[in-house]
């Protein structure tokens, strides 16, 4: 017998995986506690000096792009390839081997097998024991062997495949994670109301990205509970390129929008100090949207410089209540009145009647990420569903049946063997076999 090159042993050895998937999972554990990407003054803040310094040289701060960690990726994906290679080929013969030329004697000695005789001749029996097993979904061969005649049926053949298939799975969501990596980005921009960008700032480097087009927060909704803690907040976002809107949506949490391969997640919110305020002229319908200071006023070129402004406000923690509004033209003296936070109320003045709607200005925090391999990765992980599937609920069955003849009468031996549940292999081999004695003597 040939030996095997230590070298190849070594990366092929299943201790090898194991030990190399526990040190995996350890580390990503360290990963997950310890946040991510964050600068040094705030790891020497919340740890200390000494243990930021330990960090910075094991490069935990960034540990999934460290050389360590890509070095046990690396060796994973080594493993599982000299793995493959060197058990693939033993699993393809038993796929492809010639199951009709077995040695008989090992029929006799299969732990499941059963026999009976009929008077029907080898040919008439062949030909209905063929009918009987394609009834029951097995497909049979026959061959003549010495003075016997051999039929072979089998199901699931390819189930061996299953572990190789998790094997390339795992490969294939690696390839996806490069190209991701490699010609993908992630950043985050905060983006206040009405304003928009065409750029964001990449996370940990904090560079500039341009998006090649500008994504524009039109309005920012936020629900409180009554103690004054965030409920739900959402993002009415617009997509501009070439100086046309192109999309609008909504987004939330987990309902990002997608455009060009880049998505915008809502993340986060800022509150501002400013008011966003909204005044129409409900004869002519001309509207007029400012962004207002606390206790500043404003002129509205577009109504008749009239001049509006924020008097005083209620709140409850960082919640805005209330606001009082203070608003005025040429033609009286000015209206002052209360107007809760995202509502409207009507003014009336000597030329009209204004619907004036205010809420606290906001911005939204977007994560912006960009992922050209995330499909890659959904194959593999598709992939990986799919053998997990074959290789742990499915099984190669096989079913021999042997027709001799002798003293005038066939006997019928059958024998079967799977490689994967054996206890259910054996109730459908058993209750196969009944059927064919019943339906054959």
């Amino acid at each position: 017998m040939k030996k095997k090159n230590p070298v190849f042993s070594f990366f092929s050895s299943v201790k090898l995986a194991l030990f190399t998937l526990f040190l995996l999972a350890v580390t990503s554990i360290i990963g997950t506690v310890i946040p991510q990407k964050e600068s040094m003054d705030w790891y020497i803040h919340n740890y200390s000096e000494t243990t930021a310094r330990l960090f910075q040289v094991l490069s935990i701060p960034d540990m999934y792009n460290s050389w360590w960690f890509l070095g046990l990726l690396s060796l994973l994906s080594v493993n599982l390839i000299v793995c493959s290679i060197d058990r693939f080929p033993g699993v393809w013969r038993q796929i492809k081997a010639d199951n009709l030329a077995i040695d008989l004697k090992r029929l006799r000695k299969m732990r499941l097998s059963a026999s009976w005789t009929s008077e029907k001749t080898e040919e008439s029996l062949a030909n209905e024991l063929t009918a009987k097993l394609a009834e029951s979904g097995w497909k049979a061969e026959r061959r003549k062997r010495d003075d016997s005649l051999l039929l072979f049926a089998q199901k699931g053949a390819m189930t061996r495949t299953g572990v190789y298939i998790v094997h390339a799975s795992i490969l294939i969501i690696f390839i996806g994670a490069i190209i991701g990596e490699m010609y993908g980005f992630k950043g985050s921009i905060m983006l206040p109301e009405t304003k928009g960008t065409s750029f964001i700032y990449q996370f940990g480097s904090g560079d500039r990205l341009d998006l090649g087009f500008t994504v524009r927060c039109d309005h920012f909704d936020i629900d409180f509970y009554d103690s004054g803690m965030p409920k739900a907040y959402r993002s009415k976002l617009t997509v501009i390129e070439d100086g046309k809107e192109v999309l609008k949506k909504d987004i939330v949490v987990n309902d990002p929008l997608t455009y060009n391969g880049i998505t915008f997640y809502q993340s986060s919110y800022q509150g501002y100090e400013d008011f966003l305020l909204t005044v129409t002229n409900q004869q002519t319908g001309v509207s007029e949207t400012v962004i207002l200071p606390f206790q500043q006023q404003q002129t509205l070129g577009s109504l008749n410089n009239s001049r509006i402004g924020i008097i005083n406000a209620q709140a409850m923690g960082q919640t805005l209540k209330s606001m009082k509004v203070w608003f005025k033209d040429d033609l009286g003296p000015a209206s002052t009145f209360w107007l809760n936070t995202g509502e409207q109320a009507t003014v009336e003045r000597p030329d009209g009647k204004y619907t004036i709607a205010g809420k606290q200005m906001y911005a939204t925090g977007l994560q912006v990420a960009k992922d050209p391999g995330v499909w890659v990765v959904y194959l593999g992980c598709g992939m990986m569903i799919l053998g997990l599937f074959v290789a742990f609920f499915m099984s190669h069955r096989r079913i021999w049946l042997l027709l001799s003849r002798e003293d005038g009468k066939t006997t019928i031996l059958a024998s079967g063997s799977a490689n994967k549940n054996k206890v259910g292999f054996e109730k459908t081999f058993t209750a196969l076999v009944a059927k064919l004695e019943a339906d054959t003597k």
